[in-house]
């Protein structure tokens, strides 16, 4: 009898963005639960960024992304997510329909103080049909909101997960990712309910 060798699991990759505003956690989010050292393209604010950048509720913040930021985590040996993350000024955005190419799901951070920093992240993936969840980053360990005030606030569809975390926690990041899977599988099954390719 002759016996077959299965080989190596070779997993299944999947591009997953973090998006939302300035100074939101985008660059923690992703070192918090990346498996290897991330790659970030963080500088120094300098006094040229003054009247470009707002810095109202993030006056400690002395660097920011200026391109993007990776990273990656083994869900499963079968599953891998490659994280991107987006740079939050208004003067990067061209960059994020390179980097939303071939994307699964997207996380949009919010800062509840600054709730307005993340309409915008909203837009674009709710325009592009690209599934996200929202984690509402709690700083400093601050709920002052829950998530339906949140979901009302930004006017999230019932479908869009919202998830209160503090991305500075591995657990409360992976949290906020298991959710974008969710939101991405749910999108795939109703295409397929829709295309009568399976029951509904």
């Amino acid at each position: 009898m002759v016996s077959v060798s299965s080989g190596p699991v070779v997993p299944t990759a999947l591009k997953i963005l973090i998006a939302g505003g300035f100074g939101v956690g985008k660059t923690t989010l992703v070192g918090s639960v990346s498996e290897v050292t991330p790659l970030a393209t963080e500088e120094h604010l300098t006094a040229a960024g003054r009247g470009v950048d707002d810095l109202r509720g993030v006056g400690k913040k002395v660097a920011t992304t200026v391109a993007l930021d990776f990273g990656r985590i083994t869900i499963s040996p079968e599953l891998v997510l490659y994280l991107f993350g987006t740079p939050g000024q208004d003067r990067f955005w061209f960059m994020w329909d390179d980097l939303s190419s071939g994307a699964l799901g997207a996380v949009v951070l919010a800062d509840t103080r600054r709730l307005e920093s993340s309409f915008a992240a909203v837009d674009f993936f709710e325009s592009r049909g690209i599934p996200f969840a929202v984690g509402v980053n709690c700083f400093d360990g601050r709920r002052e909101v829950d998530a339906e005030q949140v979901r009302q606030a930004l006017a999230l569809a019932p479908t869009v997960p919202v998830v209160l975390c503090d991305v500075r926690e591995r657990q409360s990041s992976k949290e906020v990712l298991l959710a974008v899977l969710g939101a991405a599988r749910r999108r795939m099954e109703a295409r397929l309910v829709a295309a009568g390719l399976r029951p509904g």
